[in-house]
């Protein structure tokens, strides 16, 4: 595990960004092939995204899948990020993180177990494909 600080990582929406603002609760699989911003709460597993970010009021329970995610809130689920993962400074994991890189800032508090490794990215194709499966699945119900 590595503990790092980095104080250049901007956390501003951009134009294509998709936000879950504060007030916002969705509820189900979220697929954004693009960056997310979460700031409300989110029920279910989120796929398929480049940048994941949690902010401050931001709430996740469920997977996340990504490339990159960055955590300042609280996520109870696992996440799989192809290239590193961050969590700062009084977010909260109750979770497995897997990357290739994990970083956690002091007074980030992390309850669960990591693994770093350059498997990660079959691991998330594997985990993609599995809850396409399961998508489909309960939508043609």
């Amino acid at each position: 595990m590595a503990l790092f600080k980095n104080t250049n990582i901007s956390f501003e929406t951009k134009n294509g960004d998709t936000v879950i603002g504060n007030e916002a609760y969705f509820q189900g699989t979220l697929t954004a092939k693009g960056s997310l911003r979460i700031d409300g709460r989110v029920d279910g597993s989120i796929v398929d995204a480049k940048i994941v970010t949690v902010g401050k009021s931001g709430k996740v329970k469920g997977d996340i899948s990504c490339e990159i995610c960055y955590i300042c809130g609280e996520v109870k689920g696992n996440i799989t990020a192809l290239d590193h993962i961050e969590a700062l400074a009084g977010s909260r994991v109750d979770g497995d993180m897997r990357s290739s890189r994990i970083m956690l800032e002091e007074g980030a508090l992390f309850n669960g177990n990591c693994a770093m490794d350059s498997n990660v990215l079959k691991s998330a194709e594997r985990q993609a494909q599995q809850q396409q499966v399961k998508t489909s699945k309960s939508e043609g119900k």
